[in-house]
């Protein structure tokens, strides 16, 4: 397995072979580079914007890192947009992007919700853009349709949702009372991932989720959300469950104001404050998604297409829409994260789509 964190993004700059990612020539062309005009982009002339909702997010930031490590392994800068979790300022800036020139654009976006993405598909596909989307997407909107928009990347959410459900279950000896915090409801993510916990308390009847609210991704909202869970609820909570790491951070500091060692926690995005709680003990779980790997994967996706290494339409449909690879860490295995191997063809053209674990159905 190929672990990255964002200790270690900077590594992932390696150089790959000059005949995987700048031999790209107009004779290798015949994708979607080929649907404006049938010829390849010069790798020189490719613009790669990477666009997440905000630096602050740990996770968010090392994706960036991620598609600034692949764009130097290329010979190019990534533009790192940020919108700050506000739709009409994400959607305001892809507006000013695709009214620019686009012919060789390529992004790699984070939609803020399921809602945000058909308007950023139509403009990509009216204006000629390569789009690669991750985590968010209505279940009907089919990347098939498209021909600009190559793939769309996601985790299955259900899946390590339970998995910190049930991790969190063991924790607490298999009984008791947890609260949940929620990311932003609108969201693919939000909603699979409180689905899996679903499914754990299912398997786990003798865990109580004594309350739920939403804390939108959001460390600081996390933390005043604890506050007010743990006031309503007090010694009966014994467990936390978190969508993402940072509102576990969040959940962590208002336990630490309160006077509680007693409660467990658990997350999801392996972000570095998180693998070192869980070093210390005082975190019980995460489930990593790979940051700088997404941040690098949708610049060499739509890279390989624009500049003709990888013709669009060989792009397999189960690839146009897939679950990547994640990874449930605990204690025993934390330090395979915090010190990972990095593969240095994680991004060359023909392994693209090596971390798949199949088509979203």
């Amino acid at each position: 397995m190929k672990f990255t964190s964002r200790h270690t993004a900077a590594l992932i700059g390696v150089a790959l072979a000059a005949a995987t990612l700048t031999g790209c020539t107009e004779e290798a062309g015949g994708g979607a580079a080929a649907a404006g005009d049938g010829a390849a982009c010069d790798p020189a002339d490719v613009t790669l914007v990477g666009q997440v909702r905000n630096e602050s997010n740990p996770y968010e930031a090392a994706w960036l890192d991620g598609g600034d490590a692949f764009a130097e392994q290329v010979g190019l800068t990534q533009e790192r947009l940020t919108y700050d979790g506000d739709s009409t300022r994400q959607q305001e800036q892809i507006s000013q992007l695709l009214a620019g020139d686009t012919e060789c654009l390529v992004m790699n976006i984070l939609p803020n919700g399921d809602s945000d993405t058909p308007p950023i598909v139509e403009g990509a596909e009216e204006a000629g853009a390569y789009l690669v989307t991750q985590w968010n997407k209505p279940a009907d909107l089919n990347v098939t349709d498209y021909d600009q928009w190559l793939s769309h990347i996601t985790y299955d959410g259900v899946e390590s949702g339970k998995q910190i459900g049930d991790a969190l279950a063991e924790a607490i000896g298999g009984s008791g009372g947890i609260v949940a915090l929620q990311g932003i409801l609108d969201t693919g993510a939000a909603k699979d991932r409180f689905a899996g916990l679903e499914e754990s308390l299912a398997a786990n009847p003798d865990v109580e989720l004594l309350d739920d609210q939403t804390a939108n991704f959001s460390r600081a909202e996390a933390l005043e959300v604890t506050k007010t869970l743990l006031t309503k609820h007090g010694d009966d909570v014994k467990g936390i469950w978190a969508a993402n790491d940072d509102m576990a951070l969040g959940a962590l500091e208002a336990l630490q104001q309160a006077g509680r060692d007693d409660v467990a926690v658990v997350g999801i995005d392996a972000v570095p404050d998180a693998l070192t709680a869980i070093q210390d003990g005082t975190m019980t779980a995460t489930v990593s998604s790979d940051g700088p790997w997404q941040g690098g994967i949708g610049l060499a996706i739509g890279y390989c297409v624009a500049t003709g290494e990888l013709a669009a339409e060989d792009i397999a449909d189960d690839d146009r829409a897939w679950f990547a690879e994640q990874f449930l860490i605990q204690q025993d295995n934390v330090a395979d994260f915090v010190s990972p191997e990095v593969s240095e063809d994680d991004f060359a053209c023909d392994n693209l789509f090596s971390r798949s674990q199949g088509a979203i159905s």
